[in-house]
């Protein structure tokens, strides 16, 4: 599949001005379409990141329309940081975005390290639910005490983690959502990263896997 060109977008979240890129495969009505959260504003994290957009050009694959986005205070968005809180806000101002542009498609919501931990919050409170979370080396151990104060996503929930994970702590992360009512289903891949050094084609092929 050829890349899709992507559109620049200006949207109006709860802290001003959004900066958004649309990408969308289909030119038409689609069955879902995806929002894709960023890593940690404070530690270099954009909507450009390579896990970001490895995310989001595997779910155009699979037909859906994605919408990526930088949080508040990050390149052209408006605001500050605000240590996840209002980040949920921003991820929910995407949402009604998309739900305006694609009224009759479900809603994928994704995310990567403090972008995962966004979307899981995010998912819990869209209202219709999500049709699908994934999240990609989320930073469950950092926002999250104990498997009680993690929301349930109401959704199938994709989690995808490295063993050599050197920004969080992975063993931690996958003990927490194992130990959840409804835990997620998991892909654990060896030798993988934080970043996914050299192994986004295992990453895509993870996220592909949500075809069947």
């Amino acid at each position: 599949m050829k890349p899709v060109p992507p559109v620049a977008l200006r949207l109006t979240g709860g802290a001003g001005v959004l900066e958004v890129v649309l990408e969308d495969p289909c030119g038409a009505e689609p069955a879902a379409f995806a929002v894709v959260c960023h890593p940690h504003p404070l530690h270099g994290g954009t909507m450009h990141n390579k896990v970001v957009t490895t995310v989001a050009r595997t779910l155009n694959e699979l037909g859906l329309p994605t919408l990526r986005f930088n949080f508040r205070g990050v390149g052209a968005s408006e605001g500050t940081h605000d240590e996840g809180r209002g980040e949920i806000d921003d991820a929910l101002a995407v949402v009604a975005e998309g739900r305006r542009r694609w009224p009759a498609a479900a809603l994928w919501l994704a995310g990567f390290s403090f972008g995962g931990a966004v979307a899981l919050r995010a998912a819990a409170r869209a209202d219709p639910p999500p049709a699908q979370l994934v999240t990609v080396a989320p930073a469950l151990d950092r926002y999250f005490a104990s498997a009680g104060d993690v929301p349930d996503p109401r959704c199938p929930w994709l989690l995808i983690q490295g063993d050599a994970d050197e920004v969080i702590d992975g063993a931690a992360v996958l003990r927490l959502a194992r130990t959840l009512p409804k835990p997620p289903r998991i892909v654990e891949l060896p030798g993988v990263g934080h970043f996914f050094h050299g192994r986004l084609n295992d990453l895509h092929d993870a996220v592909a896997a949500l075809r069947g």
